[in-house]
Parts: C-alpha cells; structure tokens; sequence
C-alpha cells in the first residue's frame, strides 16, 4: 500500500453503522447537476501505516468505495429533500447539513481501518458537507474536528455520535441556528450553521447489487445495483423521489409492509448484509397498479420541484423494466410488477 493515495470515507449511511444521527444530517442542496456524480471532495491522505493488514487495506476499500455512492446518493437526494419540504406536512423538520463521525462509527476491521487508513481517532469528524446546506453555507468543511456547540465541549469515544445528536437536537429545536467550535489544521474556528427545512426521510445505501428500492414509510434506501444501473443523476433522482412518494402517500402502512420492508432496510444498509435476506420476494407484497401510478405521478412532481429533467423518465422505467422484469424476484419489477401497464396510462 506504500504511495497509494485513498480518499477518506464521506458520507458513508450513519446509520448503515448502528449510529442514531439524523439530525447531523440534511438534504440542502439547491441545485441538481445532470451528470454521474464524480469524486467526493474530501481530503486525502497517504495510506502509509505500518499496522495496515490485507484485512484493514480490504476494508478499506470497502468503506471508500460506499463513500463514494453514498455521496452520489446524498448530492440526488438533497434538492427533493429540501424543495420539497412543504409537500411533507409531520414528515418534514430542521435539520444541518452535514455527517460525522469517529473511529468508533466502523465496526470490527472497518474500526481499525478508519483509524489506521484514514486518520479517524475519538473525536467527530465532518464526513461530509452538503452543497447549498446551512453547513456548507457557514463555511463547514470535510476534515474540520468538532469541538463545541452552543458553547458546550462535543463528547468523544465509542458513543460520541448518540451523545453529539442530542445535544444538537436541542439546540435546533429552539432556535434558527447552531453556533459551532471546531478544529481545522490545528487552529480553532467558531461558525454558526443555520438550520434548513427538509423532509425528514433518511436516505440509506443498500450494500447488495440487486436492483432495487425500498421505503418503509420513513426511510428510503436504494441498492447499490440500482445505482450502478443508473445513468445520470436524474435517473436516480426518478428511483428516490419515486420512493419518497409511496412514504408521503403511505403506501408501505396501508400494503402492511412497513415491518418487512423495514427488515430489510435494517440489513442491507448494514456494512455486510446478510443477503439471503432477497431470496424470492423477500416477504414484500407487490404494488398494486393504482398505487403505483399515485406514486409515479407524485414522484415526477417531486423530481420536477427539484429541478430534475422529467422528459426522460418514462424510458428509464421501461429500460429498467426490461432488464429486470418481475421473474426477478429480488429486482424493482418484482415489487412493482404494474409497471409497463401503469406507464401506458394518461397521467
């Protein structure tokens, strides 16, 4: 590993690590740019340690390539997220703007990889900053240590991130802004982050390459295999604000799969899911049509409110249809299996 430069991780789901940290994060972005997303602007280091293991260097791939679509996935779904906050009536409240974590947010070799690779030791560190979030805004940047808020030292150790969210949530339940101390290249900086409104779906990563989404009324996770399948930001904009749709509408409640839908969301944004999970239909009871439809109308809204190209949504559901049809039954078609009849209905 001598030479190699690796990214730190950015943006990597806290809660695919067993972290409660909602209120760290908000989807604040105002613009959407078509194109794939590139490479998180994070900070590099030289991967140089003497301890580096094949095991911790392997783990280390993992966590940098989850950075890297967990990124993607944040940047597509910050503008639906924050544009349409209205639309979300009890589903929407304040929130910052940014993701942190330590050493302890990895668990196992991933801990000692984050620590060893990356540099992460016990105190927060901002992971990542969303473009057009109050954080971004204040001047927040990835790499800056988190030191105080509201006046108050930020915890370090194993639960630093639990014990940071709390106090942060007070702070931003009361009042329009959070004054913030952090470290940056040893020197102390004092900012003041303003809050955003946004819905408060959290946007989850699934670790598996089916091809797939799923919302369980309060979360959003999309696979890795749809991301990959999909071919700019606006087709995975199409995948998220479809999903955000069926929660703002209530579908996984009245489906009843809530529970089941919820299961597996638990897993697959788990580091290593356990994938014999998506075996057939995985427990989950298919769309009906006119539900579908609901959501599909209501998704291209949310896409459009966005800022996203609309025109091209039709064709990326059909391709996807095509090249995953409801025989695969750990695939979107299988869970959607209306799809073809409900895109030839007039909207």
């Amino acid at each position: 590993m001598t030479g190699i430069h690796r990214q730190r991780p950015a943006g990597i789901s806290t809660a695919a690590l067993g972290i409660t940290a909602a209120l760290l994060l908000s989807a604040c972005a105002t613009q959407a740019p078509r194109q794939p997303s590139g490479t998180p602007r994070i900070v590099e280091r030289p991967v140089e340690a003497p301890g580096l293991t094949p095991q911790m260097a392997a783990a280390a791939d993992t966590l940098t390539k989850m950075a890297d679509l967990q990124h993607r996935l944040y940047k597509v779904a910050a503008p639906l997220l924050i544009q349409n906050a209205e639309l979300c009536k009890g589903q929407a409240r304040n929130l910052l703007g940014f993701t942190a974590k330590n050493r302890w947010s990895y668990p196992g070799d991933y801990n000692e990889a984050a620590h060893v690779a990356f540099g992460m030791d016990e105190r927060l560190q901002v992971t990542g900053v969303l473009a057009g979030s109050g954080a971004a805004r204040a001047g927040l940047q990835t790499g800056d240590v988190l030191l105080a808020a509201g006046g108050k030292p930020l915890p370090a150790g194993e639960h630093a991130l639990s014990q940071a969210g709390a106090i942060f949530g007070k702070i931003i339940a009361s009042q329009a802004s959070l004054p913030m101390t952090v470290e940056r290249r040893r020197s102390e900086r004092q900012l003041t982050i303003p809050v955003t409104r946004a819905c408060a779906f959290a946007i989850e990563l699934g670790n598996a390459d089916n091809v797939n989404a799923y919302g369980d009324g309060s979360r959003v996770l999309v696979t890795r295999g749809m991301i990959n399948f999909t071919h700019d930001d606006d087709e995975l904009a199409f995948v998220l604000a479809k999903t955000m749709a069926h929660n703002m509408l209530g579908h996984p409640a009245m489906q009843r799969n809530s529970a089941t839908i919820g299961s597996i969301i638990d897993n697959l944004k788990s580091i290593v899911p356990d994938t014999s999970m998506l075996i057939g239909s995985g427990g989950i009871k298919a769309m009906p049509a006119d539900a579908d439809a609901a959501a599909d109308r209501l998704g291209i809204y949310l896409a459009a409110r966005a800022g996203y190209d609309i025109e091209e949504a039709p064709a990326f559901w059909k391709r996807l249809a095509e090249a995953y049809p409801p025989t695969v039954l750990n695939g979107y078609s299988a869970n959607h299996p209306a799809l073809p009849q409900r895109l030839e209905r007039p909207s």
